[in-house]
């Protein structure tokens, strides 16, 4: 369902503004609700040039998420893991004791360039000689420290994927992600119509045409070019996943926390291949692009089942996450998402229905309620939320957040198979404070 026209006036307003305030020759952008683009916007300041939905630019870094999704698909397959070193699959690679984990999430520690001239703006080599000039002797950070960017841990990661699939990293994207998400009019190097990139004289206003040359090896980390249209298609998988192409518990995976800096604070963070910032329902993932000549943004609010892509033929100028960011905010003000309705449960497991109610850690009372997919425990004093857990075949629930995230809840029995307690480590729950009859670590307090 599209926007109303008020409201599309006003998203048609902030794309406006943003392509006055940032000098940008063409600026394109699309708001995504619910699976589909209910919203695109464009504007031009080039005589005889008129963008849209469906004209390609190039979408630089928001490439290495169509890299990290194909590198997520070989680790659901048992073919690799994300904890491996690098070298295990390029042997003799510098910087070989990384693992893919840290390649995704910017935490190498390696340099952010190649070496050699700025590979942007030239045409890119063979990744036999990408490999021969990395030098790990004097890294930017040790591994872990910080996140710090690094183009080249994308070009090692798409040749990664070639070398598992047998071809070409971008024949996989575009047969494993491309094709299942109908992306029809994404491509490795521009097909008509598309933009041509520029960057803006400071003081004269006046514009030079970009490069655009084939960035060979380091081609994973910012090559494509797509269309408004196609990373519309592509915000909604974000949001939601896709059978064809990953599901939403790797997508959810994809977008945790993985690195972050001061300087980022707690505004954004790395995940694996994503860029997390704040905003929208909380926290929005999706990546920035930049290459001579081109700016983008692609981002995915999964909670509110929406999404904002921009597109700009622009060295510099257009706000590559604020804008998107923007966009939603003013389409949650004025079409807030409408929640999806509250349906009665109708099958309770037995292993979950036995645990609901009350129970206590030392004197403070929790209420243990199922929603249909997870046990849900609340402070009812503090009217928060303190945990949840999801049922596991074996009659145990591990926490999928607050402090017990990750642990295992277990239902401790007497002989008669009556429930004696619940343990999470060392965290005991019982029906009543302190119970007599349940192990209390410290021991029992004494009544007063």
């Amino acid at each position: 369902m599209n926007v109303t026209d008020l409201t599309a006036r006003r998203l048609d307003v902030l794309l406006a503004r943003e392509q006055v305030d940032g000098r940008l020759p063409s600026v394109v952008g699309g708001v995504v609700r619910d699976g589909a683009l209910a919203w695109t916007g464009a504007v031009s300041g080039l005589d005889g040039f008129e963008t849209g939905p469906d004209v390609q630019y190039r979408i630089g870094s928001i490439t290495k998420t169509l890299v990290a999704v194909c590198v997520l698909q070989l680790r659901d397959e048992g073919a690799l893991g994300l904890n491996d070193r690098i070298d295990a699959h390029l042997p003799g690679i510098a910087y070989g004791d990384r693992t893919i984990r840290d390649l995704l999430a910017h935490a190498t520690g390696m340099h952010s360039e190649p070496a050699g001239p700025w590979w942007e703006r030239t045409a890119g080599g063979t990744f036999d000689e990408l490999a021969a000039a990395l030098d790990d002797s004097t890294p930017a950070f040790e591994v872990g420290a910080t996140f710090h960017y690094t183009n080249v841990a994308f070009g090692l990661l798409g040749e990664v994927v070639a070398r598992h699939r047998g071809r070409p990293w971008f024949d996989v994207v575009r047969e494993r992600v491309l094709e299942p998400l109908g992306m029809t009019r994404t491509s490795y190097l521009p097909e008509a119509p598309h933009a041509t990139g520029w960057s803006v004289h400071h003081y004269a206003g006046a514009l030079t045409p970009e490069p655009s040359h084939d960035a060979g090896a380091m081609a994973p980390a910012g090559q494509v070019w797509s269309t408004v249209a196609d990373l519309g298609r592509y915000t909604a998988f974000l949001a939601a996943g896709h059978d064809d192409v990953l599901p939403w518990s790797t997508l959810e995976e994809m977008a945790t926390p993985q690195s972050g800096s001061r300087a980022g604070a707690l505004a954004s963070a790395h995940g694996l291949g994503f860029q997390l910032t704040r905003g929208g329902s909380g926290m929005l993932h999706g990546h920035t692009g930049s290459m001579p000549g081109f700016l983008a943004g692609c981002f995915a609010d999964p909670v509110r089942r929406t999404g904002a892509v921009v597109l700009a033929n622009a060295t510099v100028g257009m706000r590559c996450e604020g804008l998107p960011v923007a966009l939603l905010a003013e389409l949650e003000r004025w079409e807030g998402t409408v929640p999806r309705p509250w349906r009665p449960t109708r099958d309770v497991p037995a292993t979950v229905s036995e645990i609901l109610g009350v129970w206590h850690w030392g004197n403070t009372a929790l209420s243990f309620a199922w929603d249909g997919r997870e046990v849900v425990v609340t402070n009812p004093a503090r009217r928060a939320e303190a945990h949840r857990f999801v049922p596991q075949q074996d009659g145990t629930f591990r926490g999928t957040r607050g402090y017990h995230h990750g642990e295992d809840l277990r239902v401790v029995r007497n002989d008669d198979g009556s429930i004696n307690h619940l343990v999470c480590e060392t965290f005991v729950y019982t029906r009543v404070p302190y119970d007599a009859a349940v192990p209390i670590p410290g021991g029992h307090p004494e009544p007063h």
